[in-house]
Order: structure tokens, then sequence, then C-alpha cells
């Protein structure tokens, strides 16, 4: 299923540097329908053909043929960046500090889904199935909740428009950068596998096609991984 983790970080003042506390995954509403939906189209799909009448890797493709892409993973960051200004010859000097919550998904593009990413094997009622890479969407910084602290003798309208610029450019930065955390793929890629081996096991076990078992690997990896 689709997981969302929260990845919140806390500001050192002394090093301006920002430390990453992990918390436990929590799982996100909207992407647990989007899954259950799959799986729900997957089963009317596959169970509309039976053995008589198609091949699994047929039948499986059904169940992607509607969908574009599939977010199968959510990290919720909280980010948090500093930025400085000067104006009048170095005379107004000012600082401000954003925390800044974003999220990122994890997407699979099933449009690239075909036969020839789906192998059958008859004997042991085995469905492999190779996924296209994994991929991020653009970091969604949620602006309206995010907290700012300014230090300054006197702040124009000016200085301040631009810290608040300067805290978004380096947020969206370090977001597409913690996105690429080898933890976080990890969980994302194991996530997409273990929805796509739900929603294909269980529908195709349903429409007839024995005790089947899925495996799920990405481009890339051995098959079976």
């Amino acid at each position: 299923m689709a997981t969302e983790l929260t990845n919140e970080l806390t500001y050192d003042r002394a090093s301006d540097r920002a430390r990453p506390v992990q918390r436990r995954p929590l799982f996100t509403l909207p992407a647990v329908l989007g899954l259950g939906l799959l799986a729900i189209g997957g089963w009317y799909a596959i169970r509309s053909l039976t053995p008589d009448h198609g091949d699994p890797v047929a039948a499986s493709l059904l169940a992607f043929e509607k969908q574009d892409r599939l977010t199968v993973f959510s990290a919720q960051l909280a980010l948090v960046s500093a930025s400085q200004d000067e104006r009048a010859f170095g005379l107004l000097k000012s600082k401000q500090v954003a925390v800044i919550p974003a999220r990122v998904d994890y997407t699979i593009d099933l449009t690239q889904m075909d036969k020839a990413r789906m192998k059958w094997d008859d004997a042991s009622s085995h469905l492999d199935v190779t996924l296209p890479t994994l991929q991020m969407s653009r970091p969604n910084l949620d602006e309206a909740h995010a907290q700012y602290l300014r230090e300054g003798v006197w702040i124009t309208g000016a200085a301040q428009a631009k810290l608040t610029r300067d805290n978004t450019l380096v947020a969206e930065q370090q977001a597409a950068e913690q996105a690429k955390n080898p933890a976080l793929l990890t969980l994302a890629r194991n996530a997409a596998k273990d929805a796509i081996r739900q929603n294909l096991a269980i529908p195709l076990q349903v429409a007839g096609y024995g005790a089947v078992t899925v495996t799920v690997h990405f481009d890339g990896e051995p098959a079976g991984n």
C-alpha cells in the first residue's frame, strides 16, 4: 500500500544546518484510495477474461488499461532554510529562517506497461512483472503553512519578499535532494512492488488462474528480486 513518511528537520542556529529526524511511516488516505480503485478495476478487468477467453498477461494488462500514473508512495518533509539580505550599503542587514512543509510523490508510469514487461509461466502459475523506473514529482511546497523567523532592525517590504523567494528556492533544492535518499527510494520501490503484486495476484486467482504468485522488480533489477 502507499505510505507517507514524515521527515521532520530541526534547525541548529549555531551552525545554520538542518538536521533530519526520521518518523515512522504513516498511511495516507488518498494514496490508499487510489490503490483500492486500481485493485477494484483490476479485479473487474481480469474477471471478464477467464482462461478460455484470454491469457493471464493480457488480463493483467487490462488492470492498467485505464490508469495513467500510479502514486505508490509519498514523502512528507519539513524543510528548514535560511536566507540573508543587505541594503543601504550594508547598513540594513536582515535574516530569515523558514520552516516549510513539502510533499514529494513517487509514481509509476503505467502507460509504459506492455506484454514485454510481463512473463507468465503456466506450469507454476507464476507471473513476473518488470516495472518502469520510479519517478519523483516536483516538490510541492505548502507555503501557506510555512513558519518564518526574521532578524533585523528594519526589514523593508522588498527585502522581505527577496528573503522569502530565497527561502523557497533553497527549500525546493533541499526537498529534491532529500527525495533521492536511498532509504526513501527503497521504501518507495517496496511499496510499488507490494501494490502491484497484491493488485494482480488476487484478481488472477479469483478469475480462475489457480494459486498465482507474482514477483515484481524494476528495470535494471534481477527478475524475481
